[in-house]
């Protein structure tokens, strides 16, 4: 049913996660050091390695993979039920181009819509985070 392999969800939901939680960087001089302002520049976005992985492994799929990835955000969304998954796939296969990691990462929610869209297909990554643990 799923044209893209669980434990490549499973790594592209992980890492929207660590890369929703970047802040916008600020130009704050009230702390000195990393101590002092409670190591916050981590979270802040600037040069990110994590972004520029997540479009790396998205442009690295083949195209079957793009197109089940986005109808699975898109299920995950509430766009339509498990029902009309076909739909869904016939929808992102006529939408499909060659910039899909953009329009993915331009998506806030990316991690939960993916989560949910394996929940409404009646999967979870739950078996593939215990393993990266």
């Amino acid at each position: 049913m799923l044209a893209i392999s669980l434990e490549k969800v499973a790594f592209l939901i992980i890492k929207a996660r660590e890369f929703d939680v970047k802040v916008e960087a600020e130009d704050s001089e009230w702390a000195s050091n990393s101590a002092d302002d409670g190591m916050r520049e981590v979270l802040e976005d600037g040069d990110d390695a994590t972004q520029e992985e997540l479009s790396g492994v998205i442009d690295s799929l083949d195209a079957e993979e793009k197109v089940n990835l986005v109808a699975l955000t898109w299920l995950g969304r509430g766009d339509e039920t498990k029902d009309g998954w076909e739909d869904l796939l016939k929808q992102a296969w006529d939408a499909h181009n060659d910039r899909t990691s953009d329009y993915l990462l331009g998506m806030p929610l990316l991690a939960d819509y993916l989560e949910e869209g394996l929940a409404e297909l009646g999967m979870s990554i739950g078996h593939v985070e215990k393993q990266r643990l």
